[in-house]
């Protein structure tokens, strides 16, 4: 734990040092007038010490370390001793935090106390003539000044003023011609000639010297200090003569000069200015620091506050680098008084000039009205054109009777433009320009000699996924749709035919004038095969053709440009299949044969299947119901297993009709006897069994022994009935005989 000790120094002011728990000085106080004062900053640096946000941690021009310790009103109440590097100044910081909370308070006697009793009476005469009228028990009372004026003639002139009755005499016979009041008035005249300093304080001050480095300041009497002349860069127009506020640092440092800061005297008033010139909407200067992230730091007051880009000027800035270190009028925007942030604004004291151009502006604008502006600013939807102060917009649709994809293609930044008045809103204080209107529409300068069915040439400016544009003259724009790009009834997109600046010759379907629209095709300068359809693709021939389309009904194949037909899943494959995609893929050239014609619709019938003998009728004659073939367990599912039989036959085997004799099932990949059970054409299947294989030939068996005992038994029933009364009697006997034992 460590200890406050409270000493006083010769003047009779107060300090305090803060130890640590080894002895050695963490921390010293500025001089104190009072005990009280002093206990009062122990108390303070008890108080801010836990709290780290209170420590300025400085470097020293000689390269050493240290830190103040600062109270919430930013005065500073202790300072460390010097440290050699930042690490050890650190741990000077975590020292006091550590034991200044709960360290014990010591008042030390001063060590030069008997000084003071000890001052020779003699010398206090020693400013007078005459020792002995210096009484020995009033010279603490004496002091030299008064002691230097007491042969000059202004007491006399002070009694004189005193009536008889109250003039004293026996002061006066003693030598002392002064009286009580007149000491006091002579204290007083001479107080008023001298300058109070006091320390800590912000006092104003006049400029007295300014150089390329340093700025002087006085403060009164002969107390002058220097102070760094970027302390005053925000404020260029200083001048000798100016009154500043400053800050005493130090009434008389080690050299016995001044320390002065402005910079800490603004410091501590800025907060409340910025707050006063918010509350009053004040227009404040500011000096513009250094660039920074999404815009400036600004010096306002002192305080460092931000300007966002975007509240630079009413134009986009090209060059953030020409505002650095210039001093430029603000407004403040918004302040938040948590993290005492200041947000500044030079474009709103722009835009309130610009809002009074454009009132006055708009008072006098007419539609049709033609005007000079200055291209400020263009985007990707238009141009934005200065008229004097006051910005209107000049749409991308208003720039040219011509398509353009990007206004940079018609304008250029700075360029003097002419334009017309289009439209304006006084409500909303906007202004709608116009550069094409200058000029007349191409439209009606179109040749009337164009009519449906000519020929026109031009030039593809834009391709969308319903059709292609192409600009036949300036201004003066034509649609082909999709579907007049290709005979083909399969649904194309305009970039499988063309590309933008492609130059082609189309057919002019329609026009209209008045709406100035023109519509156009291409399919219509080659020749239609529809119309020799039958003559080139009789049914029943075979041709070759490309899969164009996959659907889950068929596919689509093209024979030629234009001409398609439909290959339905059932004409794919003789077996059955759930997917086209499961035999052909998009793309795959096929032999195709033509089935059936759709002129008026332009449909086309296909067969793949037709032109391969139907397998069924071989399997049919190879696999008779009641045969038994050799098959391999392909696989195994719930219901059962599918059998492969010779060539690329397959079969399928209930579960139960896998059981093999020995009762176990048949695995996959195990070659068996199978019984064909069943033929089924139109599901294209082949029911086995093996369970029949050898069922059956012990159902055979089995029947047979059952035949031959019936047989058996028919012929003892024969005998029977053939046995005599005779042979009854002696079997009767012998039955009595085995009866008794006999």
């Amino acid at each position: 734990m460590g200890k406050f000790e409270i000493k006083t120094a010769k003047d009779g002011q107060n300090y305090f040092n803060l130890k640590a728990e080894n002895g050695e000085i963490i921390l010293r106080s500025e001089m104190y007038t009072t005990m009280k004062a002093c206990e009062n900053g122990i108390a303070s640096v008890k108080k801010n010490a836990p709290l780290e946000a209170r420590y300025d941690l400085k470097q020293s021009e000689n390269g050493k370390w240290h830190f103040n310790l600062k109270a919430g009103n930013h005065q500073v109440i202790g300072t460390s001793q010097m440290y050699a590097s930042e690490e050890s100044a650190k741990n000077g910081i975590e020292s006091v935090m550590n034991n200044a909370p709960e360290a014990e308070v010591a008042v030390i006697e001063a060590e030069a106390a008997p000084a003071k009793e000890e001052a020779p009476v003699e010398e206090a005469p020693k400013a007078e003539a005459p020792a002995e009228a210096a009484p020995v028990e009033e010279a603490p009372k004496a002091e030299a000044p008064k002691a230097e004026k007491k042969n000059t003639a202004a007491p006399a002139r002070l009694n004189a003023s005193i009536a008889p009755e109250d003039f004293d005499w026996d002061a006066f016979e003693g030598g002392d011609v002064y009286g009580d009041a007149d000491k006091a008035k002579i204290q007083e005249a001479y107080d008023a000639t001298l300058s109070k300093v006091g320390e800590n304080e912000v006092v104003e001050g006049e400029v007295t010297s300014i150089n390329k480095r340093e700025v002087v300041v006085t403060i009164g009497g002969k107390s002058e200090g220097v102070i760094n002349v970027a302390e005053f860069r925000y404020n260029p127009e200083l001048k000798e003569g100016d009154k500043v506020e400053v800050y005493v640092e130090n009434a008389e440092d080690r050299k016995g000069q001044l320390l002065l800061s402005h910079r800490k005297a603004r410091a501590l008033k800025s907060w409340d200015r910025v707050n006063e010139a918010y509350e009053n909407d004040e227009i404040v200067k500011g000096f513009v620091k250094t660039r920074t992230k999404g815009g400036m730091i600004v010096d306002v007051f002192g305080i460092e506050a931000f300007l966002p880009g975007s509240q630079i000027d009413i134009k986009p800035i090209r060059d953030y680098d020409q505002f650095v270190n210039q001093t430029i009028e603000f407004k403040i925007v918004k302040i938040n008084q948590e993290v005492r942030n200041v947000v500044v604004s030079h474009k709103a004291l722009l835009e309130a000039e610009q809002e009074q151009k454009r009132a006055e502006l708009i008072g006098k604008l007419e539609k049709g009205q033609i005007l000079e502006g200055v291209v400020k600013n263009i985007t990707n939807y238009g141009v934005f054109v200065d008229l004097g102060g006051v910005d209107g917009l000049i749409h991308i649709t208003d720039l040219s009777w011509g398509r353009v994809n990007h206004p940079e293609e018609v304008v250029t930044l700075d360029e003097k433009i002419k334009v017309v008045v289009l439209d304006f809103n006084e409500q909303q204080k906007r202004i709608a320009l116009g550069l094409k209107q200058l000029t007349p529409h191409p439209w009606d300068k179109l040749d009337e000699n164009i009519k449906v069915g000519d020929k026109v040439k031009g030039k593809v400016i834009l391709l969308a996924d319903y059709g292609a544009f192409i600009e036949s003259e300036p201004g003066v724009e034509g649609l082909v749709h999709v579907s007049e790009m290709s005979w083909s009834p399969r649904l194309h997109s305009a970039q499988d035919f063309l590309k933008v600046g492609d130059e082609v010759e189309a057919q002019v379907l329609s026009i209209d004038r008045e709406a100035r629209k023109m519509s156009l095709g291409l399919k219509q300068l080659t020749a239609n095969p529809w119309e020799s359809i039958r003559e080139k693709y009789p049914v029943g021939s075979q041709h070759k053709a490309v899969v164009r389309n996959i659907t889950n009904f068929g596919v689509f194949a093209e024979l030629e440009d234009g001409v398609e037909g439909l290959v339905h899943i059932s004409d794919l494959s003789w077996n059955k299949i759930k997917h086209p995609s499961e035999v052909v893929a998009s793309g795959d050239e096929i032999d195709v044969q033509i089935l059936d014609f759709d002129e008026a619709n332009h449909k086309l019938s296909l067969g793949r299947k037709q032109l391969t003998t139907n397998p069924w009728d071989e399997i049919e004659a190879k696999y008779p119901v009641g045969s038994t073939v050799e098959g391999t367990v392909a696989a195994i599912t719930d219901k059962g297993a599918t059998i492969a039989l010779e060539g690329e036959a397959e079969g399928f085997a209930f579960t139960r009709e896998i059981i093999k004799e020995d009762g176990k099932a048949a695995i996959a990949g195990e070659t068996l006897p199978f019984k064909v059970v069943e033929l089924r054409r139109s599901t294209r299947r082949i029911l086995l069994s093996h369970l029949r294989t050898y069922a059956e030939v012990k159902e055979k068996e089995k029947a047979t022994e059952i035949e031959n005992t019936k047989k058996a038994v028919k012929k003892v029933n024969a005998n029977v009935e053939k046995t005599t009364l005779g042979d009854i009697d002696a079997l009767a006997a012998l039955k009595d005989k085995l009866e008794k034992g006999e």
